[in-house]
C-alpha cells in the first residue's frame, strides 16, 4: 500500500479511525483526526501547542471549549446535503469537549500556532460556497476556515464532486516557499464517497517524477499529500466529498499548474 494513503481503521476506545500526525506524515505542519462518535458520547481534545478547527461533519453536538459553550450545534445529517457545516476554531493549549447530540461524526485539524486567536464559533453562514469548473471539470468548494476567516496556519475546506467528475483538476501543486509565485503547504484528503461502496483515483507526482504514485482511495481514507500535483477521479455512479486540510510556513494558497495540462484552463473558459 502506498505509504501516502491512510485507511481507516475500526473506531478506538475514543471513536478515532483516522489519526494523522507530522511525524506520522514525516512532515511539520499538518495534523488530522476523524472521530466517529455515538449519541450520548463525549470527547475531551486538548490542542497543546496547535490551533485547532472542529469539523461537525455530520451529526449534532455541544461543544464546550475555553469560557465558550454551545449546545445542540450542526446542520446536516449527511455531508451529501449540499450544507455547509458548523465547526468550532480552538486555539493553544485549550480543551474542547464534545458531546454527540446524535450520531457524530467530527474533524479535528491542526497546524502549529502561538495563540493570537481566540475560540470562537464558525456558522454556515460564514463558510463561503463556490463552484469551479465546468463540463466533467465542475466542483463545489465550501471554505470553512479559509480566506474567508482568519487563522495562524490552517486553511481548512470540503469539496464536492459529482458523479464522472474531475476535481483538484487541472493538477496543481503548492509545494515551493516561493511567495507570491507559489506557497508551500502540506495537504490531507479525507475522502468520502456515496454510495459508500464506491471509490474514487488520486494521483500525486512532481515534476521530475520522483514521486508518482495513483491510489484507490475508499470510503474515509485519506491521502497525504507532502509534494506535487494531486487530482482526483471520480467514477461514474458515485458522488465525492473530500475535507482538506492545508498549512505550511504561510497562511497563503498560492498554487502552480502542470504547465502539460494548463491548456485546459482556457479551454474551460471558450466553455463558459
Amino acid at each position: 500500500m502506498s505509504h501516502l494513503l491512510s485507511k481507516a481503521s475500526a473506531p478506538d476506545e475514543k471513536g478515532c479511525i483516522q489519526k494523522i500526525t507530522p511525524q506520522s506524515a514525516n512532515w511539520k505542519y499538518v495534523g488530522f483526526e476523524m472521530y466517529q462518535l455515538s449519541a450520548g458520547e463525549s470527547l475531551a481534545h486538548l490542542s497543546l501547542d496547535n490551533e485547532a478547527c472542529l469539523v461537525l461533519v455530520s451529526g449534532f453536538a455541544d461543544v464546550k471549549a475555553g469560557d465558550e459553550t454551545w449546545q445542540k450545534i450542526g446542520e446536516r445529517t449527511s455531508l451529501f446535503e449540499n450544507k455547509a457545516p458548523y465547526a468550532v476554531y480552538v486555539p493553544p493549549n485549550v480543551t474542547a469537549n464534545i458531546v454527540a447530540v446524535t450520531d457524530l461524526e467530527l474533524a479535528i485539524c491542526q497546524a502549529p500556532a502561538v495563540g493570537k486567536f481566540p475560540v470562537r464559533l464558525i456558522t454556515p453562514q460564514m463558510c463561503s460556497m463556490q463552484t469551479r469548473g465546468v463540463a466533467t471539470n465542475t466542483r463545489h468548494v465550501c471554505n470553512i476556515l479559509f480566506d474567508n476567516l482568519e487563522a495562524e496556519s490552517l486553511l481548512v475546506c470540503e469539496v464536492s464532486t459529482p458523479s464522472g467528475n474531475w476535481s483538484s483538476y487541472p493538477p496543481h501543486k503548492h509545494d515551493s516557499d516561493n511567495v507570491p509565485s507559489e506557497t508551500l503547504l502540506e495537504e490531507t484528503y479525507y475522502h468520502r464517497i456515496n454510495p459508500e461502496q464506491g471509490f474514487v483515483f488520486q494521483r500525486v507526482y512532481t515534476d521530475d517524477r520522483s514521486l508518482d504514485e495513483t491510489v484507490s482511495v475508499d470510503n474515509h481514507g485519506v491521502v497525504m499529500v507532502p509534494e506535487g500535483y494531486h487530482p482526483v477521479g471520480v467514477p461514474h455512479g458515485y458522488e465525492s466529498y473530500y475535507l482538506n486540510v492545508m498549512a505550511g510556513p504561510s497562511r497563503n494558497w498560492i498554487f502552480h499548474n502542470d504547465p502539460d495540462h494548463e491548456w485546459i484552463i482556457a479551454a474551460d473558459k471558450l466553455k463558459a
